[in-house]
């Protein structure tokens, strides 16, 4: 238990840890209410371990509906580079007392807690380090408004945290100017509550818990940023000319970043916009315009999640019969129904894959970093076009709304792909051409668009039955032709799609398959699995479907197969079984994780070492 000292004694004691092991790999967990201003302190606290060089993640877990409630952020600082969630909690900041026993009583043996000292947490438990903080006196003579202190009480525990867990207050002080920007007053006020928390922790208590930040050099020209501001930075550059949405948590704060980057970037020296943003009535009036503006022959998107989704079917339907090109960004969140709108998870692969009624197979990218949002927002719009269909790009809550760390993104050299479309040119030098024939043996047709200036441009665009002319048509050889031809042109995508990646290869007989934020937890559950085990796996990351021939010749290649996800129905299970031959499916077995929380390593190990010991 932490020892009280007084002001003045040993005066470096928070700041030198006990004899024995230092641990560099573990999380901070802070627990205060929705509303309470903490989301600034928390980030400031994030930045700081960053600054240090330390490879770090946060990630907010925070109630949909009213301010007042229980919200928590986490914080990972790993020395091995590691940024998935961790499944134990080492440190924790208890500031809300209507969670903070059983916040306390849920650590593990060895954990430290910082606490609210009218709490009174300490007798709670004998195997804990406590630190009580008499946060309120400390806030009053920093902050003369009384009406202020709740939130400025906040960056108390920055300096509390800094102090014993030897972060460089320096640090603090720098994150501190970044997050308030230019809002001079608010940064003086808030320094000054990071000092006193700082000058009290380190007065005040002796340090017994074993963790500790130390400077690294990991972070090396790295930046944080959240996936839906990568993603919309990626829409910019991918040329996008119509954004239509409808706001839903977590994926409005795409489109709204992409706003605040169209408006400064894409403003034409006559002052006139060069792009659309509308706020549409619902999501399925969003998917209409998409496609409608596709159609025109603009560069479109929106940005979704589950809910909206569901609510687009019979335009993505229209989109896939009648080949329209759109971008469709769904930030997965807990279903089904409303379900738990501020949690992550990668429930919507299938509905995704087959969405509409009818036989319909539609591409789908699973960005898994930052960058590949930002890449893979850009490959989304080519291949759209290219293949004139709607296209899916499925992030999920904690990539979209979480900041991670990123190399900076490199600026796109590859030319805009518009795919085959023909001009009044080539019309001339034609004659004549029709809309849905293969011409060139890749289902894919060719297409014009809206005011090219030939009399053979023109076409109907309809989604009932219609021939390689585009003349309606209830022919029974019209549409399996047509629909023989869609299924072709999927078939084609796989050699254009993102290519798996394999993070962890060699001559194992067992193979781990992941896709978007589950490969965090892989590539530290590898590791486990290895350390712990001796159980060498290879694991192959999957960036795309339709698979790519490297899917099947991974799971030829090895006795058995975990496919690991975060959603109750082994979804991209179920996909793979239905893409591979039918004497490869008993190779497959499945890994699922699906509480809304971010999936984590522990767990990850702990269940194939399980199904291996069957």
């Amino acid at each position: 238990m932490a020892t009280t000292i007084e002001l003045g004694v040993q005066e470096k004691s928070a700041r030198t840890p006990p004899p024995g092991r230092k641990v560099n790999d573990f999380s901070i967990q802070v627990a205060t209410v929705n509303g309470s201003g903490s989301q600034s302190a928390n980030t400031v606290l994030l930045r700081s371990i960053f600054q240090m060089g330390v490879p770090v993640s946060g990630k907010n877990l925070f109630p949909s509906n009213i301010a007042g409630l229980p919200t928590w952020y986490t914080i990972r600082a790993s020395k091995h580079g590691y940024i998935a969630r961790k499944k134990e909690i080492d440190f924790l900041v208890a500031m809300n007392a209507e969670t903070a026993q059983e916040d306390v009583m849920s650590l593990p043996a060895g954990a430290a807690c910082v606490y609210d000292e009218p709490l009174k947490l300490s007798g709670l438990r004998q195997d804990i380090t406590f630190y009580p903080v008499p946060f309120d006196k400390l806030v009053a003579p920093v902050c003369p408004e009384a009406k202020l202190r709740r939130l400025v009480k906040n960056m108390l525990y920055v300096g509390v945290v800094d102090a014993l867990l030897g972060i460089e207050r320096e640090e603090s002080e720098k994150a501190l100017v970044k997050q308030f920007g230019k809002k001079k007053k608010a940064a003086e006020l808030n320094t000054a509550a990071i000092r006193a928390g700082y000058d009290y922790a380190i007065a005040t208590f002796t340090k017994q818990d074993p963790f500790w930040v130390e400077r690294m050099n990991a972070n090396q020209g790295k930046i944080i940023v959240d996936g839906n501001a990568a993603a919309a930075l990626g829409c910019m550059f991918a040329g996008v000319t119509v954004v239509t949405w409808y706001p839903i948590t977590p994926s409005s704060s795409l489109v709204e970043t992409l706003i605040d980057y169209l408006k400064e970037y894409r403003i034409g020296p006559d002052g006139k916009a060069t792009f659309a943003v509308v706020q549409a009535e619902d999501e399925l009036a969003a998917a209409g315009m998409v496609l409608g503006a596709g159609w025109a022959g603009a560069r479109s998107m929106t940005s979704t999640s589950g809910p909206g989704i569901s609510l687009m079917a019979e335009f993505i339907g229209l989109g896939y019969y009648t080949e329209l090109p759109g971008v469709f960004f769904d930030i997965q969140r807990v279903g089904p129904s409303t379900g738990l709108p501020t949690r992550t998870m990668q429930g919507d692969v299938l509905s995704c894959a087959f969405l509409s009624h009818g036989d319909t197979k539609h591409i789908l990218l699973f960005p898994s970093s930052t960058e590949e949002c930002f890449t893979m927002a850009i490959e989304a719009f080519d291949l759209a076009e290219q293949f004139q269909t709607p296209v899916f790009v499925l992030s999920d809550l904690d990539l979209g709304m979480n900041n991670w760390m990123a190399h900076p993104f490199e600026y796109p050299e590859k030319p805009i792909a518009r795919g085959k479309v023909l001009n009044a040119e080539d019309l001339k030098r034609l004659g004549s051409f029709a809309r849905y024939k293969d011409v060139d043996g890749d289902g894919i047709p060719y297409r014009t668009l809206p005011g090219t200036a030939h009399p053979a441009a023109a076409y109907f665009t309809r989604g009932s039955g219609h021939n390689e002319k585009a003349q309606y048509s209830e022919r029974p050889d019209d549409y399996v032709n047509n629909m023989n031809r869609l299924a072709r042109k999927f078939e084609t995508a796989r050699k254009f799609v993102p290519a798996p990646v394999a993070e962890v290869s060699g001559t194992s007989k067992i193979g781990i398959i992941a896709y978007g934020t589950t490969h965090w937890a892989l590539t530290e559950s590898c590791d486990q699995l290895l350390q712990e085990n001796n159980m060498a796996v290879d694991y192959l990351r999957v960036r795309a479907y339709p698979f790519t021939q490297e899917v099947h010749d991974f799971i030829k290649n090895h006795d058995r197969v975990y496919v690991v996800e975060q959603n109750r129905d082994a979804q991209m299970f179920q996909l793979i079984k239905l893409d591979i031959a039918a004497d490869q499916v008993t190779r497959l077995r499945s890994v699922v994780h699906y509480n809304g929380l971010p999936i984590d390593a522990r767990s990850v190990t702990d269940a194939i070492v399980s199904q291996e010991a069957q």
